[in-house]
């Protein structure tokens, strides 16, 4: 029993399994230690999280080297048919390969980070994660009207990004164009409307208009930009059924329902109190002439 338990424990396959299990401890504890440790101490949630992903990420690697190191001394051998193995799982996992290169390009590229709303793969969304083979998005949209959350967690390698377009709404610039529409009747004072609706922008859009304006000139510091304007537009378009004010204006990509709201309700409220100088138009139907409506007795049907 004591020569059995002996062979045991001097046994390298045993010693090495040891070895492994001991330094994966080890790798694991310093790399929550330093997790819980450091990391809090950083302010910023963006640099927080791609710091704990770094870590991770670190650790991975350490893991790996380890059982390298470990059984480097079976390694030898085995040169030729590593290799063509590897051809073949390089070419099983292509995707997963190029998903691990994704992320590589968006931790790094600048693409998008946690938090932004972005559109990938067809799906827009707030970036909850980004891993090593995917990323999470809480979805919106879809059967809900806006830009409101639908409560699906969408999944999306990381491959896309070398398929397909990165839409971001909140990188560099967190702020969208956006228009709303409002139908006059002929006849109403079209300058009274005109300035109504700048008052109205001017009351509530103050200070997304300085704001926008700041971040566009830090963004054509950047980036090869035209001076773009970001203080609300009002133009006219004569149709059929009346005269058609656009309100053009820029507002933060996650108040952009709820702005248009508010928007609609004081444009509504500031044109019913004009005292008839202008009023909401709306769809009618004149009717001039109706032809004679001929009705056969019962006994004829």
């Amino acid at each position: 029993m004591e020569e059995s338990l002996r062979k045991l424990l001097f046994d390298p396959t045993i010693g090495k399994i040891i070895t492994i299990v001991v330094g994966l401890s080890i790798v694991w504890v310093l790399v929550k230690f330093l997790q819980r440790r450091f990391l809090w101490k950083i302010v910023d949630n963006n640099q927080r999280y791609k710091a704990k992903k770094f870590t991770g990420f670190i650790g991975f690697v350490l893991c790996v080297v380890l059982i390298t190191i470990v059984y480097s001394d079976k390694l030898g051998g085995l040169t030729v048919a590593l290799g063509v193995a590897g051809a073949g799982i390089a070419f099983a996992l292509q995707e997963v390969i190029a998903s691990f290169a994704g992320w590589l390009v968006i931790m790094f590229g600048g693409f998008y980070k946690s938090g932004d709303r972005v559109q990938v793969g067809g799906i827009v969304g707030d970036v909850m994660d980004i891993g090593v083979l995917r990323t999470t998005l809480m979805e919106t949209g879809k059967w809900v009207d806006g830009d409101l959350y639908n409560g699906r967690i969408v999944y999306v390698a990381n491959s896309f990004v070398f398929k397909e377009p990165v839409y971001n709404y909140s990188g560099d610039f967190e702020f969208l164009w956006d228009e709303l529409k409002v139908p006059i009747h002929f006849g109403s004072d079209y300058e009274l409307v005109e300035e109504l609706l700048y008052d109205i922008c001017e009351e509530h859009l103050e200070h997304s208009t300085d704001k926008s304006k700041n971040q566009w000139a830090e963004l054509q510091n950047k980036y090869r930009l035209e001076d773009a304007r970001t203080s609300p537009m009002v133009s006219m378009e004569v149709t059929d059924g009346g005269v058609i004010f656009t309100l053009r204006y820029v507002v933060n990509y996650r108040k952009r329902r709820l702005t248009k709201s508010m928007l609609y309700k004081r444009i509504l409220q500031t044109i019913e109190n004009s005292e008839g100088n202008a009023s909401i138009a709306t769809t009618t139907i004149n009717i001039d002439k109706i032809g004679a409506i001929k009705i056969k007795p019962e006994e004829e049907i």
